[in-house]
């Protein structure tokens, strides 16, 4: 009974894990796309959140992720590729995976961006050869509120982050667990 169930379940997870695979061969993007998708993405952000717009100029850098697809049918994952501006300019590209357990059906894709607001916390990571959040690093999630306030009272982390989703912004996401890690792209 047990490997009829392993079996079964094995069926069931194949097509999706070939196409996780499948979609992080598809999403490679040249450097050039990444930083359209991230001008664009920061676009949306400043729209859903006016107030971002000087969290922006404080920060030291930005970690800009523009397009980061999850997916799942009880076993999940996800992926995206961005990059890293300090003073506006691109300096390296990253990607970004995580994987989940649990009960989930369906796919997602949002937008994610860290702020690192302090010298320290910009070459932590930079230093970093995969990074983390939780473990590497400690991640506030801005949380917004009515008309797109930002609630500043915890933004005293070294790094903070935005995630957007087609609807909108998101506060309610963990971030924890997922592995940042450099790529090269031309």
């Amino acid at each position: 009974m047990i490997r009829m169930h392993r079996t079964f379940v094995l069926r069931l997870l194949a097509p999706l894990l070939l196409g996780l695979s499948l979609q992080g061969t598809a999403m490679a993007a040249s450097a050039p796309e990444i930083d359209a998708r991230s001008d664009a993405a920061l676009e949306r952000l400043v729209d859903a959140a006016p107030e971002a717009r000087r969290l922006l100029e404080r920060a030291e850098g930005v970690l800009i992720f523009p397009r980061i697809i999850k997916a799942g049918m009880g076993v999940g994952g996800e992926y995206g590729e961005g990059v890293l501006r300090i003073d506006g300019r691109p300096v390296q590209y990253y990607s970004t995976a995580a994987a989940s357990i649990g009960f989930q059906l369906g796919a997602q894709a949002r937008a994610q961006f860290l702020l690192f607001m302090t010298p320290e916390g910009l070459a932590d990571f930079r230093r970093s050869d995969g990074w983390e959040i939780g473990v590497d690093g400690s991640v506030t999630l801005v949380k917004i509120g009515a008309g797109g306030s930002i609630d500043t009272t915890n933004l005293r982390s070294p790094v903070v982050a935005f995630v957007l989703a087609d609807r909108g912004l998101m506060y309610d996401l963990s971030l924890a667990g997922t592995k940042i890690s450099r790529i090269t792209r031309d």
